[in-house]
C-alpha cells in the first residue's frame, strides 16, 4: 500500500465495466476493437482488453510497442507517422520477430524512407489522414499517392486511419464524427483506385464512440475508456459513477476559506482546455472546482459545500488522465477494500 498520498487509484469494477461495455458494442457494430494504451501504460490493462476481445492495441511510440511485446501483445499498431533513422529501423525490424507491426506514414517522402529501411520485411503501413484536428496526416486525395510510393518501396500497405482529435470540444461529437466519416470513405477511395486494397479503416475516440460511422470504419482506437477522466465529465461522455481512476489525496489547508489538497500537477498533470471549467474534479463534490494548481498543491473553491476537515482524503479526476498516468510508477488496483500495485511499465517510454 502506498505510503502517503497523493497517489493514482483504480477501481477494478469499474475498470471491467468500461472495457466491456465498448468491446461488447463493438462486437455489436460488427467493427474491431485495436484499443490506445497509452492511456494505462499497463500489461495488466491490455492483458484485460484483449480478452475481451481487442484484435490488438494501438500505441504510440516504439518503446510502447517494444514493452507490450515483451508482455504477450502479439498485433501492435503504432499509430505515429514514424520518420525511421537506422537505428529505428533496427528496432521495428526485431519487433516483427515477435508481432505482427504495423505503423503510420502520412506523406510519400516518409513512405520512401521506411520503404528504404524495411521494404520487404513483415512490417505494415497505414496511411495517416487528416480529418480536422490538422496536427499530422495527407489529405484523403493524397492518401493514394502516399500508398503508391509504399507499395513501390516495398511496404505492405493495410489501409487508412485518422484520429478525430478535433472532438475534444463541448458539443464537437457529432460533426467530427461525421468530418472522420467522410475523410475516411474518401481516403480508401484515392487509394483504391491507386488499385492498392484497403483492408483496414481505423478511426475512433473516446468522445465520438456513440457517433463514429462504422458504415465506413471498421476498426476503433479509444484509448480514455478505460478510466474516463474530468475532460470526458464535461464533455458528457461519461459519468461520475463511470470513472475508475482518481488522485487520492489529502485536505492540508483551509487557507483563504477554500480546501488545499496535496495533489498538484506533479500528479494530477497540469492539462487544462480552454473550455475546461477546473483543473481536476471531486466526485463527492460535482459543484467544487479546482481553481489553482501548483506543482504540490491543489486549491479547491468548494462552491459553497462545507469544508473537508483538515486530513481528509478526498478523490480528484485528472483533466487528462493519460497525463496523469504517465507521472507515477504504479497504479494502486482497490479491490475488495484493499489495494494492490500495477506498474505503469510503459511510462515515459518516448520514443
Amino acid at each position: 500500500m502506498p505510503a502517503a498520498t497523493p497517489y493514482l487509484c483504480v477501481d477494478l469494477d469499474r475498470l471491467r465495466r468500461n472495457v466491456r461495455v465498448v468491446a461488447e458494442r463493438a462486437a455489436a457494430q460488427q467493427v474491431a476493437l485495436r484499443p490506445h494504451v497509452k492511456t494505462h501504460k499497463s500489461p495488466e490493462i491490455a492483458r484485460l482488453q484483449l480478452v475481451h476481445g481487442a484484435v490488438g492495441i494501438t500505441v504510440a511510440t516504439i518503446g510502447e510497442a517494444e514493452l507490450f511485446a515483451r508482455h504477450g501483445c502479439e498485433d501492435v499498431f503504432i499509430a505515429y507517422p514514424l520518420w525511421l533513422d537506422e537505428r529505428a529501423a533496427g528496432r521495428v525490424r526485431e519487433l516483427t520477430e515477435k508481432a505482427r507491426v504495423a505503423f503510420a506514414v502520412d506523406s510519400a517522402a516518409a513512405a520512401a524512407n521506411a520503404g528504404r529501411l524495411l521494404g520487404r520485411t513483415p512490417v505494415e503501413v497505414l496511411v495517416e489522414i487528416d480529418s480536422g484536428q490538422h496536427r499530422t496526416g495527407a489529405t484523403p486525395e493524397e492518401a493514394g499517392a502516399v500508398a503508391t510510393t509504399a507499395v513501390r518501396a516495398g511496404l505492405e500497405v493495410r489501409g487508412v486511419f485518422t484520429f478525430p482529435g478535433h472532438s475534444y470540444a463541448p458539443g464537437a461529437a457529432e460533426s467530427a464524427a461525421r468530418d472522420e466519416a467522410a475523410a475516411l470513405a474518401a481516403a480508401r477511395a484515392s487509394v483504391e483506385a491507386a488499385g492498392i486494397e484497403v483492408r483496414v479503416v481505423s478511426g475512433g475516440s473516446t468522445p465520438t464512440s456513440a457517433h463514429t460511422d462504422t458504415s465506413v470504419v471498421t476498426e476503433l482506437r479509444p484509448g480514455v475508456y478505460v478510466f474516463g477522466d474530468a475532460q470526458q465529465w464535461e464533455l458528457g461522455t461519461t459519468t461520475p459513477d463511470r470513472i475508475a481512476l482518481s488522485c487520492r489525496s489529502t485536505v492540508i489547508s483551509h487557507s483563504g476559506g477554500r480546501a488545499v489538497l496535496d495533489a498538484g500537477s506533479k500528479v494530477l498533470g497540469a492539462d487544462r482546455a480552454g473550455w475546461s471549467t477546473g483543473h481536476g474534479r471531486l466526485p463527492a463534490y460535482p459543484d467544487a472546482r479546482i481553481v489553482l494548481l501548483a506543482e504540490n498543491r491543489a486549491v479547491v473553491d468548494m462552491a459553497g459545500a462545507p469544508l473537508p476537515r483538515l486530513g481528509t482524503q478526498v478523490d480528484v479526476v485528472p483533466n487528462h488522465v493519460c497525463s496523469a498516468v504517465n507521472l507515477v510508477d504504479d497504479l494502486w488496483v482497490e479491490e475488495a477494500g484493499a489495494l494492490r500495485a500495477w506498474p505503469v511499465a510503459a511510462r515515459g517510454l518516448n520514443c
